[in-house]
């Protein structure tokens, strides 16, 4: 046996010292995400408003006014009372932000999760089987991409005389996970070619267990980036829905809800503070969001490692 020279020696330690550096792609991703600045800042202002929308009731005492009608305290102005003001009907808008909060974000946090897995489940079952049941599936995504749910909820609305958050959660649900699917397929496709997938598949497992151990591990964190883009796709929708007056019903506090008070041209040109407030808390919050998303994303982009 040949002796080991000090070169030889030296590249041994400096190959221990790589190998013992080495990070997987999960731990470098999150790394990347904590670097991000915008991303991490988007990230506490988003956890602020979940915990302030949580802990409502412990924030608005004594300003427990989100649904109480007071015809004395009509439109007034931000004070030390009321600090952002009331609406026409005599409501702290404070109060109301945070409980609409509430109703809001479980309505797109909801409709998000249930998104994510109808879209996960189709698109990782037509990628991995392909032929006629590729085909079927995506022809039925085809429909669902193309189908008016505004129209849809709208129809609901009008029949059931105002929809409830759990009938928006089902209709939109169900409407509206063509996107995902479409995107977890087109990555299954990619990767069921590669060599450790068709390993698993030539040994004799199951295509259930190939989907759920090798395949969906490498597709999550594309599935994580689209489902914070849903997410503030969701709260425009609720938003929308509810200042069209199709969304939740009026008597519940959600900031769509609440943006419906500016379609009176006194309450927008005078009465500021009856829709700013809320329309700033939607306008961050959907920012965060997205700000997130990309940091998401580049963290997750293997081309930009350095």
């Amino acid at each position: 046996m040949e002796p080991v020279t000090e070169q030889q020696t030296t590249i041994i330690v400096k190959d221990k010292k790589l190998v013992s550096k080495g990070k997987s792609p999960w731990a470098i991703a999150r790394r990347k995400f904590l670097r991000n600045i915008p991303a991490m800042i988007s990230l506490g202002f988003l956890v602020f408003i979940g915990l302030v929308t949580i802990f409502a009731p412990f924030l608005t005492i004594p300003y427990d006014q989100a649904l109480k009608v007071n015809l004395l305290q009509m439109a007034k102005e931000p004070s030390t009372e009321f600090w952002f003001g009331t609406d026409k009907a005599g409501r702290d808008v404070y109060a109301r932000i945070l409980y609409g909060g509430r109703v809001s974000l479980t309505l797109a946090v909801s409709i998000t999760i249930s998104v994510s897995i109808i879209g996960t489940v189709i698109g990782a079952t037509a990628g991995f089987f392909g032929g006629a049941i590729d085909n079927a599936l995506m022809r039925f995504t085809d429909f669902i991409l193309t189908f008016p749910f505004l129209v849809f909820v709208i129809v609901l609305s009008s029949i059931f005389q105002g929809s409830g958050l759990l009938t928006l959660i089902v209709v939109i649900s169900l409407l509206a996970w063509g996107g995902i699917a479409r995107l977890v397929r087109s990555k299954v496709l990619s990767e069921k070619e590669n060599e450790y997938t068709l390993s698993a598949i030539s040994i004799g497992c199951s295509p259930l267990k190939v989907i759920m151990k090798h395949i969906l591990p490498n597709v999550m964190s594309t599935i994580i980036v689209q489902a914070t883009l849903v997410l503030a796709v969701m709260i425009v929708v609720e938003t929308g829905l509810s200042f069209l007056g199709f969304g939740v019903s009026a008597n519940t506090p959600t900031w769509g809800n609440m943006l419906q008070e500016a379609r009176n041209p006194d309450v927008l040109k005078n009465k500021w503070w009856i829709w700013m407030p809320p329309a700033a808390v939607i306008t961050l919050t959907i920012l965060s969001i997205n700000f997130v998303g990309e940091g998401l994303k580049d963290a997750f982009n293997p081309k930009s490692h350095r």
